[in-house]
């Protein structure tokens, strides 16, 4: 079985914070892949490291832990859909429109709706978007 996971669970984990109930979702997200894999867009990387990019110019987080989080993800069974970039100004952007999200988060739903897979994620109106959509919540 395999679920998409979006960027907002992926980023618990490297931050940690968050409400309780959240981040209790992200590590049993995380434990979850020991026997099951993910599924992203192939923007997943790029929003990953902007993330990381910005934390560290911040001063929140330093280049060390940064790799050791990279190092992790490299350990954890993450496919990439190269689909994405064929579905971006088409049903992605159907998506966004409909769903009034981010073309980056429409791409995780379009991904779900496209594969018949479970969404994990933590964003609350791609939850919303996703359960109008007829999308399950990962769990």
């Amino acid at each position: 079985m395999s679920f998409v996971l979006d960027n907002s669970v992926t980023m618990r984990w490297f931050f940690g914070d968050g409400k309780s109930q959240e981040l209790a979702y992200a590590i049993k997200v995380l434990d979850s892949m020991k026997i099951v894999s993910a599924i992203v867009p192939v923007t997943w990387g790029l929003e990953v490291a902007n993330v990381i990019a910005k934390a560290e110019a911040k001063g929140l987080v330093t280049e060390a832990r940064s790799e050791a989080f990279l190092e992790m993800l490299g350990g954890i069974d993450i496919e990439s859909d190269i689909a994405t970039f064929q579905n971006s100004l088409s049903s992605i952007l159907q998506l966004a429109r409909r769903y009034q999200l981010s073309a980056y988060d429409a791409s995780y739903l379009e991904l779900a709706l496209r594969r018949g897979l479970p969404l994990a994620t933590l964003d609350e109106d791609l939850q919303k978007a996703a359960k109008k959509a007829g999308v399950k919540r990962f769990s």
